[in-house]
């Protein structure tokens, strides 16, 4: 599906291991052995927007200039072609032929990958956390262009954050594809039909492009693996998809929404409408109108929210952001701030759509129009010319609902069968970028209609959310003014907080280091160090939320 929203997930992470977006930072502490870095334009964001605004922007200032005058800043340093997204649950694709190297993408900038922190709009500064092993570093800029787009909140449903699989980028449908197989794998294993009969139910909520077709391909995965399963043969998998609304892909009209329901059930997919998710244990999910499902995996395709960085700063600046997205001028331009930027997610954009007045909504096809169009922009106001308002001719849209199945609506005419299917394929290789991406997807779909699809698991076991660590004599556990990433526990040894006007204080074994120790910004507000050779245990991920809701640790 070529209209689908783009968004990352907001989750805590293992320590210093690539850290979510927040508008928190550390304003104190900006990495040893960081270098000034001012660019003319910096963009925040490598999804279609950013990537496509920083594409236009290279080409046109040309390698030399462009390096030097123009940043973008991404978390991951690959743009992910999302329509092809559930086609890697599916085993239809590899992931790596649905994603492009920003840096080979985006030839001409300087590509920088790290987590947003804060922007501070008064100095033009944006902090970044670069990684584990390196401090915060401060980029400086003239013009910003903010694209950072939407992030997942999945609190509003209990239990949804603690067992729902989201499908957001190419890491969620490599852990979901390993997630089907190993559940193959266990029913594989057990006697009893019930525990059978719920390892192999799985559950999809949210009946849009990414529901629709992550349960399609899903259904058509598990049917092709389950023949390899001898101890299968007389369970059948289900694949289940609720829907709280009447009816399925809303956006491409209630004729074809209803067809794709009609394909879906035909195939042998449960369509729930008009049904909400109440709750979601480990073993069930359980629905407003009281009906519980037994299922040991629930896909999770609900949950926009703001962007916390794009919030901050717009209560910097006084501007409205309803439902996180900022109205601009026809140009991306905010208005009153001739040097702030907004595309992708977060922007509200007006649009003439044939002679209607709309604001552009935030999907992939008009992402990408917008990256191209602002980068232009762009390098007229750098040029002293006036930038060009937002022009696209709406193509129309798609979406795949199972094997050789799809719907379209392309310029006005409706189709589906074979025919969308056929239409799906074409359009989005001519989309997807790189000519040898575009080959290896060709070769990939010819052989997934002769060959098996693939069901070896290369992903490890998750990593534990409890690990331990060593210091010997002198190292730092962690500086005063780093992001608070993780809860410890000094196992064996001792530690040294140091903090300014205040006399060191001695950790010895048994002692915890919590948020006690970090000041109202989240950040650390002591150093600390080993005293001796010293052992510690690091609480992060879920065993670092449930501490912070509530839970201590104890000495005994």
């Amino acid at each position: 599906m070529w209209a689908r929203q783009k968004d990352r997930r907001l989750r805590q992470t293992p320590v210093g291991e690539g850290v979510a977006t927040t508008a928190f930072a550390p304003r104190d502490r900006v990495a040893k052995d960081s270098f000034p870095m001012h660019f003319d334009v910096v963009i925040a964001g490598g999804g279609f927007a950013g990537a496509y605004c920083a594409r236009a922007l290279g080409k046109a200032l040309g390698r030399e200039e462009g390096e030097k005058r123009v940043a973008l800043i991404a978390e991951r340093n690959v743009l992910v072609f999302q329509p092809m997204l559930a086609e890697v649950v599916g085993s239809s694709l590899s992931a790596t032929d649905v994603v492009n190297p920003l840096r080979q993408f985006c030839r001409g900038v300087n590509v920088l990958q790290g987590a947003i922190q804060h922007i501070d709009w008064a100095k033009k500064e944006i902090t970044l956390d670069g990684g584990r092993f390196t401090r915060n570093h401060v980029v400086t800029f003239t013009q910003l262009v903010l694209a950072l787009g939407s992030v997942t909140d999945l609190t509003a449903v209990p239990g949804m954050s603690d067992y729902g699989w989201p499908m957001k980028n190419v890491a969620d449908a490599l852990r979901l594809r390993a997630a089907l197989i190993n559940r193959l794998e266990e029913a594989n294993l057990v006697a009893d039909a019930a525990v059978r009969r719920r390892l192999l139910t799985f559950v999809v909520v949210g009946g849009g492009y990414t529901g629709v077709e992550t349960a399609g391909q899903m259904l058509d995965f598990i049917r092709d693996a389950h023949g390899f399963y001898a101890n299968l043969r007389d369970t059948e998998p289900r694949v289940i998809l609720v829907h709280s609304r009447g009816q399925l892909l809303a956006e491409i009209g209630p004729k074809l929404g209803a067809y794709a329901a009609e394909v879906l059930e035909r195939n042998g997919v449960g369509v729930r409408l008009n049904s909400r998710v109440a709750e979601v244990t480990a073993s069930r999910v359980v629905l407003e109108n009281g009906e519980s499902i037994d299922t040991n995996t629930v896909v999770t395709t609900i949950g926009n929210a703001p962007n916390p960085v794009v919030l901050d700063v717009c209560r910097q600046l006084g501007i409205a952001a309803p439902q996180g997205r900022v109205a601009t001028l026809p140009s991306m331009r905010v208005p009153g701030h001739d040097n702030l930027w907004i595309a992708g997610d977060c922007a509200a954009v007006p649009w003439n759509d044939n002679g209607v007045a709309k604001i552009a909504p935030p999907t992939a096809q008009l992402a990408l129009r917008q990256g191209k169009i602002l980068g232009k922009n762009i390098v007229l106001v750098l040029r002293g010319a006036e930038p060009l308002p937002f022009t696209y001719r709406y193509m129309g849209q798609l979406a795949t609902i199972g094997r050789h199945e799809a719907v379209a609506e392309v310029m006005g005419f409706h189709f589906r069968g074979f025919f969308a299917w056929w239409l799906w394929r074409t359009i989005y290789l001519s989309k997807l970028p790189g000519t040898l991406r575009k080959m290896r997807v060709v070769i990939d779909w010819n052989f997934d209609l002769i060959f098996p699809r693939d069901i070896s698991v290369l992903l490890p076991p998750p990593e534990e959310p409890l690990r331990s660590i060593h210091l010997e004599l002198g190292e730092e556990l962690f500086a005063r003014g780093e992001r608070c990433r993780a809860f410890f526990y000094v196992k064996a040894g001792s530690l040294l907080s140091e903090r300014p006007g205040a006399e060191p204080q001695v950790l010895p074994a048994g002692s915890v280091i919590d948020q006690a120790f970090a000041g109202e910004n989240n950040c650390w507000n002591s150093t600390l160090k080993a005293r001796e050779r010293t052992d510690v245990i690091v609480f992060r991920g879920r065993a670092l939320e449930l501490l912070r809701g509530g839970l201590r640790l104890v000495k005994t």
